[in-house]
């Protein structure tokens, strides 16, 4: 066996103590909401709630699911992630491969023009202008279509689809395959990992996005959860500061029990994130090959 040299040991041992440090930096704030989302109120308003439920109880997810919108925000949110992402994937592939595709006519011109996107925008106004001209304010589709396409992952795509090998591509299309049937059945197939990487990406950002909606979308029944979470996050604010009861923080929930409004807005939380953790370890193995073979040409 190789011996280890005294550095060395030191070395593996500073780099276990700053994982294990970060380790415990990342866990203590979600452990903590779990612990609150599931303790009673005296306990939350007296603070000595860490990483442990303290008077166990249910209560407040029992009332947050009272709400009709919840269940609402979660179809929307699904619906506008998947949709969103797949539309994603879908023309991105179909923009990118003709930038690999050599004597592509259009090729520098729509280069050039993907670079100048990733400089400039037109800000938020123009943006909410355009969709008020398209007819698409208050819609499903405000939410789906403008993250489309964008030059940043076009040009990761477009360095991925290049280190296909060629001759793959071109027994295919001796067989009688077009370009069409070649991203369709060669390409894209060998690409799973680059897709399952912006998949989660885009699913990601979709998932926890709530601005769009607050500009776009004025129909509650349209809300994704992230834009739910925060009216009850506003809501609860407001009713903690009117209905404060003796010396301590615990206010009075809609059914007449004494809860805490931050419970209430932690199991929220742990609503709103549990389907992104949960979805997560399945995505993260393909992080470091799709990103990086997308990155590295050769």
């Amino acid at each position: 066996m190789r011996k280890i040299s005294f550095s060395s040991r030191v070395f593996d041992a500073f780099n276990i103590f700053i994982m294990l440090l970060i380790l415990v930096v990342v866990l203590y704030p979600i452990l903590n909401i779990i612990a609150t989302s599931f303790s009673s109120g005296k306990y939350i308003a007296s603070g000595s709630v860490t990483i442990w439920p303290k008077g166990f109880t249910v209560q407040a997810y029992a009332d947050v699911f009272k709400d009709s919108l919840i269940y609402k925000g979660y179809l929307n949110s699904i619906l506008y992630a998947v949709g969103s992402t797949g539309i994603m994937l879908l023309f991105t592939s179909l923009l990118a491969y003709p930038l690999t595709i050599p004597g592509f006519a259009g090729k520098k011109f729509i280069t050039i023009f993907l670079m100048i996107t990733m400089f400039f925008s037109g800000g938020l106004i123009p943006t909410y202008l355009l969709m008020r001209s398209l007819h698409l304010l208050d819609t499903v589709w405000v939410m789906i279509l403008p993250g489309a396409v964008g030059a940043y992952n076009v040009f990761l795509f477009r360095t991925f689809f290049s280190n296909v090998p060629a001759e793959l591509k071109e027994s295919a299309v001796m067989d009688g395959a077009n370009d069409v049937v070649v991203l369709f059945r060669i390409v894209l197939p060998l690409s799973k990992a680059l897709l399952a990487t912006f998949a989660l990406f885009g699913l990601v950002g979709s998932w926890n996005s709530w601005f769009e909606a607050l500009i776009y979308l004025k129909d509650q029944d349209k809300y994704p959860l992230q834009m739910i979470l925060r009216n009850y996050l506003f809501a609860l604010d407001t009713n903690a500061i009117q209905g404060r009861v003796g010396a301590g923080n615990v206010a009075i929930n809609s059914s007449g029990s004494s809860l805490d409004p931050k419970a209430i807005r932690m199991s929220v939380i742990i609503i709103t994130m549990f389907p992104i953790m949960a979805i997560y370890p399945f995505f993260q193995k393909h992080f470091t090959k799709g990103v990086l073979v997308g990155a590295i040409k050769g």
